[in-house]
């Protein structure tokens, strides 16, 4: 009763706020004040003002928040405790062993150790484009020029 009341005041000084605002020809401050005015009593209309009062006054309700703030402690801690393994938890082992399983181990993206190095194809042959010591030289050279 006492929430209803006090937020019913706050309303009615917003709206007197708001009068002396548009009374000035500021218009436009005067709409925003009147609506942060009509908030509070939004909240008593609907509900919301005496929900929250029986909220905060109930052991039971406590008991509640108490009980997600254990939960979130838990999820929190159980993810600390996963990174530290390096990421190893249980989705991680689940993959590995579907992976031996079907025998997915090897990615077929990977390169084999005793694979060639890349060669130069046909368009990158008709460029020009030689050896880093080529680049190098140029560059040299440029340098050279200007006196560096």
């Amino acid at each position: 009763m006492l929430a209803e009341t006090i937020c019913s005041a706050v309303s009615a000084a917003g709206l007197g706020i708001a009068a002396i605002t548009a009374y000035r020809r500021r218009f436009l401050a005067a709409a925003r004040v009147a609506a942060y005015a009509l908030v509070p009593l939004g909240l008593v209309l609907t509900g919301t003002v005496e929900w929250l009062a029986g909220t905060a006054f109930s052991p039971v309700a406590w008991a509640g928040f108490g009980l997600l703030g254990a939960s979130w402690l838990l999820f929190t801690g159980t993810r600390a405790v996963e990174r530290r393994k390096g990421g190893r938890g249980e989705r991680a082992t689940r993959r590995e062993r579907s992976e031996r399983r079907t025998g997915a181990a090897e990615r077929p993206d990977a390169v084999a150790p005793e694979a060639a190095p890349p060669t130069l194809d046909a368009g990158q042959r008709r460029t020009g484009k030689g050896a880093p010591a080529d680049d190098f030289s140029e560059i040299e050279a440029i340098l050279k020029k200007h006196g560096i």
